[in-house]
């Protein structure tokens, strides 16, 4: 018999359980992986230090500081340098930085001198009235056409391998909806908002960018020796959840293939929308369908390292690439331009992105073909002579980024719903509250507090 029974072992589900330790609940986790910590796990190699899976975190809300001040003791916070601050455009085939300030807007080839005009008229323009617009009707009626194209659009490849066009921003940028509903504008509200009364603690909150000494997996394990490895059981199938009168019964197999069951009066899942229907059989199909129906992009991430970098300067986050450009890769970051021991003293360490919402086609290549693509592009973008890296893998995310479209709103209801109907039953995840490492922190608590 446990107090509750988390559902999923990535950054969710162990943040959850930290939270619960405090509170001094009994509680196990599950997971079918071999390790805890999902996605998340850093990898060193012939003096590379890279990702499998989120390469950063923001350190937008309180929450963030308040894990790492609990965990600061088996885990350093690692705050990316000023390189954070230059990000880069391809347009035309050439790197532009993107506008940091009224100078560099005025004269950056990024955007259309009608849209720089039409900028200055966007604090009087009206608040939009659909609820469910999408980010692309969005900017273009309060920004204009070149802002979708050379920033958002990057931005949005960058964040969710997305599109625009089928993104509501309600749901996928929710502080960017906030501004124009709450303020007015986004320029006016970005003021406004700043200006607002802050806590000290709040004032911590710096929006920078984040990862932690030695690569995110220093993050797992600090939250693993929190929590207690005792408490936490990967390697496991079979797993499905069934309702009984006053508790849940959670039947699985363990690793060395003997079925368990466990008792519980509270369910927190975090796993992935994709999963629910084996977990939760109890649960009418045409009802749970509007939560597993959640459309997920695919990508492709490339490592790649350079011992001696001989291409263009490093000196910014990173370079995304507008879908208007026509080219194969989403974007590359510049992992050892903000990170501190990521790859050799002179050398170079990337994280490149192919697929997504607009090129799924692109996932299906083979091995090969995805070499030659990266030849291609990056010897071409980053002015590379010779292509022989020193370090090349490649990672496919068959499940990588939950996108927040016009089903959203059914999918909350119904998720709504099914927890009212099963009390104890708690969905959490990415299916909802954002997609980010800082929002996966912050429903942690949430998902904790909603255990009475």
């Amino acid at each position: 018999m446990k107090d509750v029974v988390i559902l999923g072992a990535g950054l969710t589900g162990l943040t959850t359980a930290h939270h619960l330790k405090k509170k001094g609940l009994d509680f196990c986790i599950l997971d079918k992986g071999d390790r805890a910590g999902g996605v998340i796990n850093s990898v060193t190699e012939n003096g590379f230090t890279y990702e499998e899976g989120p390469n950063s975190g923001v350190i937008a809300n309180v929450d963030v500081l308040r894990l790492f001040d609990d965990i600061k003791e088996d885990c350093e916070l690692e705050v990316a340098n000023e390189n954070v601050k230059r990000r880069y455009i391809l347009k035309n085939g050439k790197w532009q930085a993107l506008p940091s300030g009224l100078k560099s807007a005025v004269t950056t080839p990024l955007f259309t001198l009608r849209d720089k005009f039409r900028i200055l008229g966007e604090p009087f323009r009206k608040p939009g009235t659909n609820p469910n617009e999408t980010l692309a009707d969005l900017v273009k009626r309060r920004l204009g056409r070149s802002f979708l194209d050379y920033a958002i659009d990057p931005f949005i490849l960058g964040v969710y391998s997305g599109d625009p066009n089928r993104l509501v921003t309600r749901f996928a940028l929710p502080k960017l909806y906030s501004l124009e509903q709450k303020y007015g504008s986004f320029i006016g509200g970005t003021i406004k908002k700043g200006s607002e009364p802050k806590t000290e603690e709040e004032k911590k909150v710096t929006r920078g960018v984040f990862s932690t000494k030695g690569g995110l997996s220093s993050l797992i394990n600090a939250l693993i020796n929190k929590i207690g490895k005792e408490n936490i059981l990967t390697g496991i199938s079979d797993l499905t959840v069934k309702p009984l009168e006053n508790y849940y019964l959670v039947s699985y197999t363990d690793r060395s293939g003997i079925s368990r069951q466990l008792e519980t009066g509270k369910v927190i899942s975090t796993i992935g929308a994709h999963q629910l229907n084996h977990v939760l059989p109890f649960i009418d199909p045409s009802q749970l369908s509007k939560i597993t129906n959640l459309y997920y992009a695919r990508v492709i991430e490339i490592i790649l390292g350079f011992n001696t970098w001989k291409g263009i300067s490093l000196d910014g986050f990173g370079g995304l690439v507008p879908f208007k450009e026509n080219r194969d890769i989403l974007g590359a970051l510049f992992m050892s331009s903000l990170f501190e021991n990521r790859a050799p003293k002179d050398g170079a360490l990337f994280s490149i992105f192919m697929g997504g919402v607009r090129r799924p086609e692109l996932c299906d290549l083979n091995d090969k073909e995805v070499e030659l693509i990266i030849q291609k592009e990056i010897s071409s973008m980053m002015n590379l002579d010779q292509f022989n890296p020193d370090l090349f893998r490649i990672i496919r995310h068959h499940w990588a980024i939950p996108q927040y479209e016009a089903d959203t709103e059914d999918r909350l209801k119904a998720v709504s719903e099914l927890e009212e109907k099963y009390p104890g039953l708690i969905l959490g995840g990415n299916l909802r509250n954002g997609i980010g490492m800082a929002d996966r922190i912050y429903q942690a608590g949430l998902l904790a507090d909603a255990v009475n």
